[in-house]
């Protein structure tokens, strides 16, 4: 139960506060799971609601709060005040987190998050977090593997990836038995079974770095990387860049094809409320010239439409299925800027 570092439980004493759905594999393998064995208090809430969640923190009396990514900037954006330490909350546990918000929300909010990394497939087989310092907050570290994980990085030619290079996370148990703790299998797909776990390693799908010192860094879903003329851009930095922009309230990036380059990268941006549609030429333009100061030259958007919401899922996280068929959709609207010109190498 303890991990160590910042996740030490104590028996008897802890309440655990969660917004997910007891169905998740976060409540069967960890939320749920961790405070029957410790003698714990779990509370489910039906669902994130920004206005009453700090209510809902006191009213549990909460010590541990489960987050998800889209939470903390939500919970900025609220007014501060002196009842924003008022609480019991130790430490919370999640995962995505905006880089630029994660250490000004714990100055705020006075409680480490601490990233983790796990899958429904993997269950409890391999669980990686950020529990120890130094924790390099503010860069997608999730931590490094405990002694009971094995970890490989690959590129997409299947060789190891070297230091700071990314690559496709592979992951099984260590000892004996390389499935421990994960799924059995995929219902009624044994083909599908069998390609997850090709050469006896678990491939997740996630994109991920490691450093010199060993810790592990997210950067994208492999299926969210956008192959651009031999470029791989990773949809989530682009995002990341976008989101800091004032007038930009929600963005999406996806691939669109491109006869030349082969994928182009397509923002659907959700603008800041109020913005006046006459003025959206200005603004995207404003936003790409963001994204080209801060950002390799072909990772800016080609494309910037603006739309009215994203497809999200039921934890607030976006649908990348129903955010590329929405991006395809947009090509040909009025509210989509095509600014390809404006993406020259400089040097």
């Amino acid at each position: 139960l303890n991990v160590g570092g910042l996740i030490q439980l104590i028996p008897g004493e802890e309440r655990m506060l969660t917004p997910l759905p007891l169905f998740h594999m976060n409540a069967m393998a960890t939320s749920s799971m961790t405070m029957l064995m410790s003698g714990g208090c779990i509370v489910v809430l039906d669902r994130f609601h920004p206005k009453s969640w700090w209510d809902s923190v006191r009213a549990a009396q909460a010590t541990i709060v489960h987050y998800l990514g889209v939470m903390p900037p939500i919970l900025m954006g609220a007014t501060a005040g002196a009842a924003d330490r008022d609480h019991r909350v130790r430490f919370g546990f999640g995962a995505g987190v905006d880089r630029r918000l994660h250490e000004v929300f714990e100055a705020r909010f006075g409680f480490p998050l601490i990233e983790a990394w796990a899958m429904t497939e993997t269950g409890g087989g391999v669980v990686i977090a950020a529990n120890v310092e130094p924790r390099h907050v503010g860069t997608s570290c999730f931590g490094r593997p405990g002694p009971e994980s094995d970890v490989r990085i690959v590129t997409d030619d299947g060789s190891d990836a070297r230091v700071d290079q990314p690559g496709e996370l592979l992951v099984r148990r260590a000892g004996d038995d390389a499935r421990l703790g994960f799924f059995k299998e995929y219902l009624k797909d044994p083909e599908a079974t069998a390609e997850a776990w090709e050469g006896g390693w678990f491939h997740t799908g996630d994109v991920v770095r490691r450093d010199a010192e060993g810790y592990l860094y997210f950067v994208d879903r492999k299926k969210n990387v956008i192959r651009r003329s031999g470029e791989n851009i990773a949809a989530v930095e682009v995002e990341s860049v976008l989101l800091q922009h004032p007038d930009v309230q929600a963005v999406g990036v996806a691939a669109v094809a491109d006869d030349v380059r082969g994928e182009e990268v397509l923002a659907c941006i959700v603008p800041r409320t109020g913005y006046e549609p006459d003025l959206y030429d200005l603004l995207a333009r404003s936003i790409v010239a963001d994204c080209l100061h801060r950002l390799a030259y072909y990772k800016a958007p080609g494309y910037v439409a603006f739309v009215g919401s994203l497809p999200l899922t039921s934890t607030q996280k976006i649908q990348r299925g129903a955010l590329k068929v929405l991006a395809a959709e947009q090509l040909d609207k009025s509210t989509t800027y095509d600014l390809r010109l404006l993406k020259k190498r400089t040097v």
